[in-house]
């Protein structure tokens, strides 16, 4: 394989980022200043954020989440996120989301096409935001954790990125993001087994609450 059969697909992908890149700002500066103003945001442990790759796994129980972790972490920090596949078909706002690196996931069925892209955007370098627990969860209810975010994790070899979000919003005053400490998930062997997966995914919300203790 020649050299510069190899720098296409790599100036390709750079290009590529780039882009979406230059998209997730201008929303960024679009949309923060409406919501800084209704819902301003106090972040806590920015620190914490690895310069590459990593998983970053909230908390859910509002539909304006991803927008406290993506405000919380900075303009500086542009991020890939995962979404149900429902907001990606409608009209404009999927497109829209799209060219700042949303992408859908079809929770219903084995969503290979997800799979690849979510490990695409790891291998590239960039951060993943995700929610372990695949649906929005309010005060009181048990829900059983995804192991999406393990799997990309181990698959991609990147850090878990723990994060709380402040369960009772509130307007006009500050709503706390705490941002924990990135860890790589431990397993036996080559590749982790469905069990290990199911560990690792519960361990990572285990550290997700304990980021809350006395936040609300």
């Amino acid at each position: 394989m020649s050299e510069e059969s190899v720098k296409e697909p790599q100036e390709k992908n750079e290009l590529q980022r780039k882009n979406l890149d230059r998209y997730f700002s201008f929303l960024y500066a679009v949309i923060w200043p409406f919501f800084n103003l209704f819902r301003p945001i106090r972040a806590v442990g920015r620190e914490n954020i690895p310069k590459g790759p990593a998983v970053i796994c909230p908390n859910h129980t509002t539909a304006g989440d991803p927008f406290y972790v993506v405000f919380a972490f900075g303009h500086k920090c542009p991020m890939r996120a995962m979404a149900k596949i429902q907001i990606m078909r409608v009209p404009f706002v999927g497109w829209i989301l799209s060219k700042a690196g949303v992408f859908g996931v079809d929770r219903g069925n084995n969503d290979m096409k997800a799979v690849k892209t979510a490990l695409k955007f790891l291998k590239g370098g960039d951060k993943l935001l995700m929610f372990p627990e695949g649906t929005r969860v309010h005060e009181g209810e048990n829900v059983s954790v995804k192991t999406g975010a393990a799997l990309f994790a181990t698959r991609a070899g990147v850090p878990l990125l723990p994060v709380y979000i402040q369960r009772k919003k509130r307007l006009f005053r500050p709503n706390t993001v705490v941002i924990g400490q990135p860890y790589y998930p431990k397993y036996e062997g080559r590749k982790p087994t469905a069990e290990e997966l199911q560990s690792i995914a519960q361990e990572v919300m285990n550290r997700v609450q304990a980021l809350g203790e006395g936040i609300g």
